[in-house]
């Protein structure tokens, strides 16, 4: 029939045609910010669960069904899935795309693996897949279905298991990617933004101390609590306070500086003496509550000058305002 219509026609047919017919995302998804699609994908299904336990397998299967490294997490989990359909592009580009992607946001890679056949036990094969997939099962049923089965006309796969250190939060990224057929490329993307229980305080413990000190020369004293705008310690240090001097006590010829930050609101002047009579109200609680020797603890204050993640946001600014023990 198009070979009766002027040349015009038809390219005005074939426009139409290409545009009506295009893939779109399904209705009602929210692409989550962290990660950038690949050009070309649409998301075909997609689960958020505001908070929910989650499994991260940072090893390689080794049993039947079994894996032996799991980070077991909980937070928001945004699991989302694409279809590329079309010939042009492989498993392998899109895989490739992504790892690149990740490490280029500063994203730590605890795993990754690419599979021809999907063969072996590594991350990223057919063998690690299934295991991860009843660890973290689908629970709402969509397309994607296809990538927790397979085709006669399947290709390769692979994964990638990421994480990142935010000011909100840690993050882990886990990735699946896989050639469905030979024009269809399916990519299932977990994200766990992971969130304290709300039960409680998180409250440093004397091991989690020693190793801190150990790899980095210094540990962040979770669970200090000050008054609002004061140097007024709450009763619910006392954790806190107690582990510190465990292993104070446990380590009796090591010395610290005992170091307060604050946030960058407000004067220099201001946050600096507000640093040091917080960082002097710990060190003079460890002294006077449980006898550690006044000359194995100097207390200071640095104020705003040491951030660990921007002031913009509040969830900086809190991670920023802390007390620190260096060890000297």
């Amino acid at each position: 029939m198009l070979k009766h219509m002027p040349m015009a026609v038809i390219a005005l047919v074939l426009f139409f045609t290409h545009t009506t017919v295009a893939a779109q995302d399904i209705d009602g998804v929210v692409e989550h910010p962290m990660i950038k699609r690949y050009p070309g994908q649409v998301i075909a299904w997609q689960h958020i669960e505001n908070y929910q336990p989650y499994k991260v397998a940072v090893g390689p299967v080794t049993g039947y069904r079994t894996i032996t490294d799991w980070i077991e997490t909980e937070g928001r989990v945004t699991r989302t899935f694409y279809k590329y359909e079309g010939e042009d592009r492989s498993y392998a580009e899109v895989y490739k795309n992504y790892l690149d992607a990740l490490k280029a946001e500063g994203f730590e890679i605890l795993g990754e693996g690419m599979f021809v056949d999907r063969k072996g036990t590594a991350v990223g094969s057919g063998q690690w897949m299934e295991v991860t997939f009843r660890a973290n099962p689908a629970n709402k049923p969509g397309a994607v279905g296809t990538m927790f089965s397979g085709t006669s006309s399947s290709g390769g796969a692979g994964a990638v298991v990421a994480r990142k250190e935010r000011a909100a939060g840690t993050a882990y990224v886990v990735l699946y990617v896989e050639q469905h057929s030979s024009n269809y490329v399916g990519t299932l993307i977990d994200i766990v933004e992971v969130e304290a229980a709300e039960t409680g305080l998180v409250v440093i413990d004397a091991e989690a101390i020693g190793s801190d000190l150990k790899e980095y020369g210094r540990v962040v004293l979770d669970g200090i609590v000050f008054d609002f705008d004061k140097a007024t310690l709450q009763p619910q240090s006392k954790a806190a306070l107690d582990a510190i001097a465990k292993y104070l006590n446990d380590n009796p010829k090591k010395s610290f500086y005992v170091v307060g930050h604050t946030d960058s609101k407000g004067t220099f002047a201001y946050n600096q003496k507000l640093a040091a009579d917080r960082a002097l109200a710990v060190a003079d609680a460890l002294k006077k509550d449980y006898g550690i020797a006044s000359d194995r603890l100097e207390p200071h204050g640095v104020g705003p000058l040491v951030p660990t993640f921007s002031n913009s946001s509040d969830a900086g600014r809190d991670k920023n305002r802390r007390v620190e023990l260096v060890e000297m």
